[in-house]
């Protein structure tokens, strides 16, 4: 059987998955590594153990008889870099984007470059600190110019671990692209800091998503360059709905993404936790976050200490429209609208009196309509001025009634879909090479799809 591997490596669990023609998956692994620590004492991937895991997980895999590996790829989190010397080693610890970045640094940064007004809408990156990983780089020059110097190449993770199997160096769009400060995206091009910073010369040279290497060893099994998950994550969406839709990725955080929207960011969509990140074509995705799953989590928490009863009883709460009718005391057939600002900025049910409620499930309802009034405007910032007709839900929130009711409402003249498949950022990650190892045509069921009513 004809397969193609990915290595979906997220910060906490590495999988390795075969996928077949028909892009089932055949056969997976995962680990988990403890983490090192930098030469700082703050924690970080321990870079040694997955390079030997990857390196041992290939030779399994080629070692299988019932399968034929014709390729591979890479689908990685996003905001890391790998500095690497000539040879390809890598000369630092791969640091992590939740350390703390230098107050003064950022501050020299930035009056340098025009303030972060400016530069956070030129390149579509909120002021982040760690999470833009160009600051990464620059922070390494700043504070260790002689490793700095002996910098070959900054590589993204995802390039980083294609190149321990390809012995070439490249750069991919969708990692460039996500509020790493690194692109101009009114110029559709590199910030000219980089070169400013003797940086550009660093930066390995791009290439396509969709195009291949040589394994080292065996020139028959082809591999690609890697993608940053959350856009790996988009691919499949992209390939089977030509009409304008949006996808809400939601998990910890609600991620609402529209790739039919190309309208150039705004500072105040960026004080909105608005950014703009490029898909695997190179093709700007307008996006906004909202802390939705982790608010859940949170109050879900505290439902259940205040009605004594089990932290996942809201699982079993089915979606009621007299409540919903009772506690917004108007008709159920209107949509809400007349939500302010104000909302996207707290999370409202942190404030409501638990006794106000008389039971677990009323007092849940009110939750997900308090999640969903916010969620609204969240994703209306992308929708804006967009031809969008359908809107997907993946992840934790796909699989809530409530939630998904709630939203079907609130967007009447929409298709609402809640929409599954297994692993969607290694999917993305083996469909961006298809036509390198599948002869197959792409057949179009990859996600399953539920439609709600309004």
């Amino acid at each position: 059987m004809n397969v193609v591997a990915v290595f979906d490596i997220g910060k906490t669990n590495k999988k390795v998955f075969l996928f077949n023609e028909n892009y089932q998956i055949v056969w997976e692994q995962s680990v988990v590594f403890p983490e090192t620590v930098d030469e700082d004492g703050f924690p970080c991937e321990d870079i040694t153990s997955l390079r030997n895991w990857i390196v041992y997980r290939l030779a399994e895999m080629e070692a299988l008889e019932d399968y034929n590996l014709k390729a591979i790829n890479f689908s990685t989190y996003g905001a890391s870099f790998v500095y690497v010397d000539k040879e390809g080693n890598n000369l630092t610890p791969l640091y992590n984007y939740l350390k703390p970045y230098p107050e003064l640094l950022k501050e020299k940064f930035y009056s340098k470059y025009k303030g972060e007004e400016k530069f956070a809408t030129k390149t579509a990156s909120p002021v982040l600190g760690s999470l833009n990983s160009g600051m990464q780089i620059y922070r390494l020059k700043e504070e260790n110019p002689t490793v700095f110097n002996t910098v070959n190449y900054c590589l993204h993770l995802p390039q980083y671990l294609s190149s321990l199997l390809t012995g070439q160096f490249f750069t991919d769009i969708t990692s460039v692209g996500c509020h790493t400060n690194l692109w101009n995206f009114k110029k559709m091009k590199y910030h000219k800091w980089l070169k400013k910073e003797d940086i550009i010369t660093k930066i390995a040279p791009m290439h396509s998503a969709e195009e291949t290497l040589p394994l080292l060893q065996n020139n028959a099994i082809s591999v690609g360059i890697g993608l940053h998950d959350s856009s790996s994550a988009l691919i499949p969406y992209i390939i089977n709905f030509t009409e304008p839709f949006v996808l809400l990725s939601t998990g910890t955080w609600v991620i609402t993404m529209n790739p039919f929207n190309n309208q150039p960011l705004t500072f105040e969509e960026l004080q909105d936790d608005c950014l703009c990140f490029l898909h695997y074509q190179g093709k700007p995705v307008k996006a906004s976050r909202l802390f939705a799953g982790n608010e859940h989590e949170i109050q879900t928490k505290r439902l259940a200490d205040h009605f004594g009863v089990s932290i996942d009883t809201y699982k079993e709460v089915g979606y009621d429209k007299d409540i919903i009718k009772q506690l917004r005391g108007i008709n159920l057939n209107s949509a809400p609208s007349q939500y302010q600002k104000e909302i996207l900025r707290q999370f409202s049910f942190e404030n409501r009196n638990l006794n106000d409620f008389k039971s677990y499930e009323i007092a849940y309802h009110q939750l997900l309509l308090d999640i969903v009034a916010q969620q609204i405007i969240s994703t209306n910032l992308v929708i804006h001025n967009s031809p969008v007709k359908k809107v997907f839900v993946d992840g934790g929130f796909s699989k809530n009634p409530i939630f998904m009711n709630l939203l079907a409402e609130a967007y009447p003249k929409m298709e609402v879909y809640a929409a599954s498949m297994a692993q969607a950022s290694a999917l993305g990650a083996a469909l961006a090479i298809h036509k390198n190892w599948n002869p197959k045509p792409i057949q179009n069921d990859l996600i399953d799809l539920k439609f709600y009513k309004h």
